[in-house]
């Protein structure tokens, strides 16, 4: 899933619709969630928004698109409520009911960009005290339809917009889910509200722990450890990076599962180092953390999103695990009563927050790639950081918005470069392309352009091989450019304990309809050093390269040989492999 910001959406050119409903309060009070209440109570302003776009896979009709949104939008009882304020500016929060409405062509002026026309819709549809405060757009071209949904956050999260996406596709029947379900009633965010109310009061050790984690912040919320600037709000400056693509993002979750960890936790690991080095200081910081804490909300819309704090001193990762855990149990208890002594949440200039969302471990599951899905950030004026960090099925990305100043760039911005290096190096090293042949160690990594002339070499170095390769190297560098930009191939090399390349192969993988929609891993070109033949480096690499297809979706592996290598037919053969196939070529 992309993250990214209004300013850098990537959007096509076409008309504008957003769809009108029609509004009739009921009077029915409902009760305000501590976090609703804090973000509400800043008042009406542009950019309190958050948004998720999607591509349709099919053309549909504005009328059976707004009646699927109407059955969305009555299925989640917060998307049915609108905040107001009365003549003592107390916040009331009443029942709406929403009914059809009518499609609008919102204007977009002569050199203004879709994403301002987009911007300047959902900052005045989508303010705290609008009735509604969210708003369906569509995108039309000729050629496609994207759906753009925005939400004042007081009604939503990030994991409710998946929620909302996923439903608004079955009402159109394009759900790509196996078994399409009858929609249920979801359990309401004001049920939500309510339990929480009631639930337990905070032990006094985590009223002590949270006392002592603001007070060595100035007894104010965690800021960022770096000088940010003159201490008020500033242009923000947005940072959208993809942090560690698939393979490496596998490897450095196998780092992690070998030191006994999240993912999560290694990063936070990783984030402690970094910290400790450019502040001399450990890292606080404002960890937001979900309140599903019970099943019943999986499917439901709303903020279930409440806020801990995370200190870590320690880079070691059963350290950084201890307090990742140390977080989620104060984030577990009601804030309101906790707070109660501040104020509130005593927020100030500089405050750093980290947001973390795997969505691959989420019940909730939309085809994202396929949708070419991103989530949304609007544009504000800031004065402290907030990071986000997503984890999908394309890797680690993250979003990071801070004050446009000198001091921010050089400072928040040297931070993230120093960050996203170590974990880049952690994924690299990790033990997730490790090979352990008894004493000995490879590596195994994806291919970079100065291993060129090593591959070669490995691809030469027998009869057929000789026959085959050339020795200039250009059409080899132009042929590795094309592979390196496309993610579902991976070229890959072994390296030794002295890093010399002595194994190679070619992985790609090939979604296909046969077998039921099968996708393939087909491996190409496999190679090994004559030193270190017969060692298991070759099934080693085989093994791996299972792991890896599988991973990826796969369900076959298949690969072709040479007729005449019949000691390379023997060597599959033991791996499992069965001549099951003919295999034809003819030269283009």
């Amino acid at each position: 899933m992309r993250l990214t910001n209004v300013a850098q959406l990537r959007l096509p050119f076409g008309k504008l619709h957003g769809y009108d409903v029609a509004v009739q309060r009921t009077g029915v009070e409902l009760p305000i969630s501590f976090d609703q209440r804090r973000h509400v109570s800043l008042g009406q302003r542009p950019g309190s928004w958050m948004a998720i776009s999607f591509r349709l896979p099919a053309k549909v009709a504005l009328d059976e698109l707004a009646a699927a949104w109407l059955e969305v939008v009555n299925r989640h009882g917060t998307l049915c409520s609108a905040f107001s304020q009365d003549e003592q500016g107390e916040l009331r929060l009443e029942e709406i009911n929403v009914s059809p409405g009518a499609w609008t062509q919102h204007p977009v002026a002569s050199g203004q960009s879709m994403n301002d026309a987009l911007r300047d819709v959902f900052d005045q549809a989508c303010s705290p005290f609008n009735a509604p405060s969210h708003r369906l757009c569509l995108l039309e071209t000729a050629l496609e339809s994207t759906v753009v949904i925005a939400s004042d956050h007081s009604h939503v999260d990030m994991w409710s917009m998946l929620v909302i996406v996923r439903d608004l596709l079955r009402a159109l029947g394009l759900s790509d889910d196996d078994v399409v379900p009858r929609p249920l009633a979801a359990a309401s965010f004001t049920e939500h509200t309510r339990a929480l109310a009631e639930r337990e009061r905070a032990p006094r050790e985590v009223h002590q722990r949270w006392a002592e984690v603001l007070d060595a912040s100035g007894s104010v919320m965690p800021r960022f450890p770096l000088p940010l600037g003159e201490p008020v709000p500033h242009a923000e400056r947005v940072e959208v990076r993809d942090v560690l693509d698939v393979d490496d993002s596998a490897a450095f979750a196998a780092q992690a599962k070998e030191d006994s960890v999240s993912t999560l936790t290694a990063v936070i690991s990783a984030m402690t180092s970094v910290t400790l080095d450019l502040a001399q200081a450990p890292p606080r910081a404002v960890f937001p953390v979900h309140s599903r804490y019970d099943h019943q909300w999986d499917d439901s819309v709303g903020w279930f999103i409440t806020n801990a704090v995370i200190e870590s001193a320690d880079p070691s990762p059963l350290a950084c695990a201890a307090a990742v855990k140390e977080a989620v149990r104060l984030g577990s208890w009601p804030l309101e009563e906790i707070l109660e002594p501040w104020g509130g949440m005593p927020e100030a200039p500089g405050m750093f927050a980290i947001s973390w969302l795997d969505l691959r471990r989420l019940p909730v599951r939309v085809d994202s790639i396929g949708l070419e899905a991103q989530y949304i950030g609007a544009s504000i004026r800031t004065d402290g950081v907030m990071l986000w960090f997503i984890l999908d099925d394309a890797g680690l990305h993250l979003r990071c918005r801070y004050p446009d100043t000198p001091e921010g760039r050089e400072h928040v911005g040297g931070w993230l470069d120093a960050l996203i290096l170590k974990l880049r190096s952690q994924a690299r090293a990790s033990v997730g392309g490790l090979l352990r042949l008894g004493e000995r160690r490879y590596r195994m990594q994806r291919a970079e352009r100065s291993d060129v002339p090593a591959i070669v070499a490995l691809l030469a170095d027998d009869e057929l091989g000789a026959a085959r390769e050339g020795e200039e190297l250009v059409a080899y560098e132009r042929a590795f450019d094309k592979i390196s930009r496309d993610w579902s191939n991976f070229l890959a090399v072994v390296r030794d304990e002295q890093d010399t390349v002595v194994g190679t192969m070619q992985l790609s993988i090939i979604p296909g309809l046969s077998r039921n929609g099968t996708t393939r891993l087909q491996i190409e070109g496999v190679r090994v050093a004559a030193s270190e033949r017969s060692h298991g480096v070759g099934r080693a690499m085989l093994e791996w390269a299972h792991a890896h297809g599988r991973a990826r979706g796969a369900r076959l592996a298949q690969l072709t040989t040479d007729s005449s290598r019949l000691k390379a037919h023997a060597f599959y053969a033991r791996l499992g492999y069965e001549q099951s196939h003919v295999g034809l070529k003819l030269q283009l």
